[in-house]
């Protein structure tokens, strides 16, 4: 059996449990694989709105919370930000349910004494006129795409090739979706000026990335629905993106491969 790794701090946004595109086997397999001090889930973690609309909720999905439930008891502190596919929950801010703390919003010191504001990021929509929210997301073309996105998981799981998201790589082609992120990053970054931190961390849109910005760290852990990723943060305080999708394939060891460190 393989050691897991230990983590300081580990990052998981946009997971949707209860969403038949959520690629949950990849995840069990990543949570398996990693131990951490703190773990933030950095909203969308269960999808209400498609429950809402078509009930689906199979047993791996049920292992999903088992699981994160089980390292809140072992010793992990497990905070739980809501975003927009879970916002009921946003009701719940400031209580702890089964250990798991629920909060609007985080404030993560690194190893490093960086100061990080955790949030999801759905917050800044209302700013955002144009781009992936109002143009996919939510939409029959973006619905098709997620389906044709499943379709292909299923064919590269029965070959035994890596993970890789067809949605993800039609959706970054979208003639505005570059113009879309930055503003959405200006816009988290903006968020972190006013906390008076050094960076910030958000889920949301689906695209992780690590960068700095006028001298601002932004960091988004991704989603587990196209790019299977988490936000990982090392004892010394070194901050890496992890594709899991890209580590892991059927019937190997995990691999090692090249992460960017924004220390």
């Amino acid at each position: 059996m393989n050691t897991p790794e230990n983590h300081r701090t580990i990052w998981l946004s946009d997971i949707h449990l209860g969403s038949r595109d959520c690629r949950v086997s990849l995840l069990l397999d990543f949570l398996r694989h990693a131990r951490c001090e703190t773990l933030y889930l950095v909203g969308d973690i269960i999808d209400l709105k498609s429950l809402r609309g078509s009930f689906y909720w199979p047993k791996s999905h049920t292992e999903v919370l088992r699981t994160i439930l089980l390292m809140s008891q072992r010793g992990t502190r497990v905070v739980y930000i809501p975003g927009n596919h879970d916002d009921d929950f946003r009701a719940l801010a400031g209580t702890r349910f089964g250990g798991i703390e629920i909060e609007h919003r985080s404030i993560h010191v690194t190893a490093t004494g960086q100061r990080l504001l955790v949030l999801h990021g759905d917050e800044f929509d209302s700013a955002l006129r144009y781009g992936l929210v109002t143009d996919l997301i939510g939409c029959s073309a973006y619905r098709l795409l997620l389906r044709l996105n499943r379709l292909n998981h299923r064919l590269n799981e029965l070959l035994g090739r890596p993970y890789w998201s067809l949605a993800q790589s039609i959706k970054m082609r979208v003639s505005h979706a570059a113009r879309y992120v930055r503003k959405f990053e200006a816009n988290c970054l903006d968020a972190a000026r006013e906390a008076r931190v050094e960076g910030v961390v958000c889920g949301h849109i689906h695209k992780a990335d690590i960068v700095v910005r006028e001298g601002l760290l932004y960091c988004n852990d991704g989603d587990w629905v196209e790019s299977c990723t988490a936000l990982i943060e090392d004892a010394k305080g070194n901050l890496e993106l992890r594709h899991w999708g890209q580590v892991r394939t059927v019937g190997q060891q995990p691999l090692t491969v090249p992460l960017q460190d924004a220390a």
